[in-house]
């Protein structure tokens, strides 16, 4: 076979040649294998079998030519192009990712698909993520089950640091999700993981104070100000779609309410305008800062189901994000609303980067 090249086709020209070579089969088996069913990086397949990350990489793609390898795409989801470029433009997105979760036009996801659904957003969010990643940034995860969902899907990522913006939900800290996620992200582009084995909330402010200054904690946290890409849960405020508002007691949940609580960030409770409310709460959480928060540049949001359209509408009068990944019914909430007061209006620019 004869592979043509043209001033466009670099990477097909590359392809055709690495179709046509020889492939040593077993040797892609043993380290496909390794990486699509037991889930190791391409840094240890390369470390067990004494070779580059670089060959590693190859041989996946030997794989997948070859028919060693087959890939099939069986979720009832795609993308909605034209619901994407709307949420981007209506709120001055620069990305914006909208799945059809639907398997009709009138068919909607069965109630016992919430959490298959949170995996399709995870899914897209991945997707978006691998696209718009460079080996200069320095990604944040939250602890949320968005991000939990982006580590179980990406599979190709830039070699740059991940560092965990939010505590542990629960009492492993070990064998936690959101660390879990952490380091699955990393390992996809073999960058550094920053986990943080900390407890979200802790019983008082100088309990936090005091893991906050241990090393390991500490040096994640001496992070937060360096990250430049973030992907976060938005929680509307109310029982199992807040971690924090599920954390708190009665009476603290009350404060909240009475102060006009509607979505929380990363720890950060907002108020209907998107305003943060500061209560003494914040002392005793793990987590990355409202300031800092503000201060990443890029900020995208994972969110959906019956009850999320609020609650992105709250972060995004914050003026916290620049992107969304969201589902299309609650996409069309958005859109549709009464309310024209939603554009990112804290956000220097208003241009539309990526409308997938």
């Amino acid at each position: 076979m004869r592979a043509q090249r043209n001033d466009s086709g670099e990477d097909e020209y590359a392809e055709a040649q690495a179709s046509a070579a020889p492939v040593d089969k077993l040797l892609a088996a043993s380290v496909a294998r390794r990486f699509y069913l037991e889930n190791q990086s391409k840094v240890e397949i390369a470390r067990e079998f004494d070779i580059s990350r670089f060959r590693v990489a190859r041989l996946l793609d030997a794989a997948v030519a070859h028919n060693i390898v087959r890939i099939d795409i069986t979720v009832p989801a795609e993308i909605d192009a034209s619901l994407s470029r709307a949420l981007a433009e209506r709120f001055g997105l620069r990305h914006a990712v909208v799945v059809n979760l639907t398997r009709g036009e009138a068919a909607a996801p069965a109630p016992g698909d919430t959490r298959q659904a949170g995996r399709w957003l995870g899914t897209a969010a991945a997707q978006l993520v691998s696209e718009i990643a460079e080996e200069t940034d320095v990604l944040g995860l939250d602890g949320s089950r968005a991000a939990e969902a982006l580590g179980e899907a990406v599979t190709r990522l830039p070699s740059c640091e991940v560092v965990q913006l939010t505590g542990v939900h629960g009492p492993d800290l070990a064998h936690n999700a959101a660390v879990t996620a952490v380091r699955r992200t990393a390992a996809a582009g073999g960058g550094q993981a920053f986990p943080l084995y900390a407890p979200f909330l802790l019983p008082d402010a100088p309990t936090a104070s005091i893991l906050r200054s241990q090393p390991a904690i500490a040096e994640t946290l001496n992070r937060f100000g360096g990250v430049t890409k973030a992907v976060v849960g938005i929680g509307a405020w109310e029982a199992a779609a807040s971690p924090l508002y599920d954390a708190l007691t009665e009476r603290e949940r009350a404060t909240y309410g009475e102060l006009g609580a509607c979505a929380e960030v990363c720890g950060h409770v907002l108020d209907a305008a998107g305003n943060v409310i500061p209560t003494a709460v914040n002392a005793r959480t793990i987590a990355v800062s409202a300031a800092q928060l503000r201060g990443i540049p890029e900020l995208i949001a994972v969110s959906g189901g019956p009850r999320s359209a609020e609650a992105i509408r709250t972060a995004l009068r914050s003026g916290l994000l620049t992107g969304v990944v969201t589902d299309a019914t609650t996409a069309r909430r958005l859109l549709w609303s009464d309310g024209q007061d939603g554009t990112n209006r804290a956000r220097d620019a208003c241009v539309v980067e990526t409308a997938t």
